[in-house]
């Protein structure tokens, strides 16, 4: 197995404990679900992940070389921001090939002249188009209309086809299940 990530009871959060401990192993290929109910950490646990949340217990342990992106549920702003579509993905490295038509066809459109559904998946395009060998995503499909939702599932899969860990957390039951391989539920008091 090659792993990406380990966790061994884990237990992060900011300025106290926010998670619940926590043993989670992440293979390359493998997608991962964390479920459950609002306030039990799966945020900060990806927080974690990524060495932003603080680790009160336990540990992490990334593969050596791992190259990680982070997809949040902060949106930035982009009112008055004179910044396509297009430019936005040449900032970020990310190729348009792939897109949905839907949203490929509006690529020279400026951002504040997208939908929020389209810029939010322009943005999770970005982030799943990065050099990335661990791909953490908070509620991906927040904004999605089921066209996104069906394409981001298909462009998962082929992402850890080609060798990419991706850890979701998502309250969309039918999209975790989908797309993932293995769910882990917290709220549980097992972390499991």
């Amino acid at each position: 197995m090659n792993c990406l990530l380990r966790a061994e009871n884990l237990i992060a959060g900011w300025q106290s404990a926010a998670t619940e401990a926590v043993d989670l192993v992440l293979a390359a290929g493998e997608i991962v679900g964390l479920t459950g109910p609002n306030g039990v950490g799966k945020s900060t646990l990806l927080a974690a992940f990524a060495g932003r949340a603080q680790i009160f217990s336990g540990s992490i342990e990334l593969r050596r070389g791992l190259r990680l992106a982070l997809q949040t549920q902060d949106i930035p702003p982009v009112v008055g921001l004179p910044l396509s579509g297009r430019e936005l993905l040449a900032l970020t490295t990310a190729g348009a090939g792939g897109l949905p038509p839907w949203l490929s066809e509006r690529l020279d459109l400026r951002l504040d002249r997208l939908s929020g559904g389209q810029r939010h998946y322009l943005a999770l395009w970005a982030i799943l188009q990065a050099p990335a060998d661990l791909i953490l995503l908070d509620e991906p499909t927040n904004n999605l209309d089921a066209a996104g939702v069906g394409h981001l599932t298909a462009h998962l899969r082929e992402r850890a086809e080609a060798g990419a860990g991706i850890v979701v957390v998502s309250h969309d039951a039918a999209f975790v299940e989908a797309v993932c391989d293995r769910v882990v539920v917290l709220g549980g008091g097992n972390g499991q």
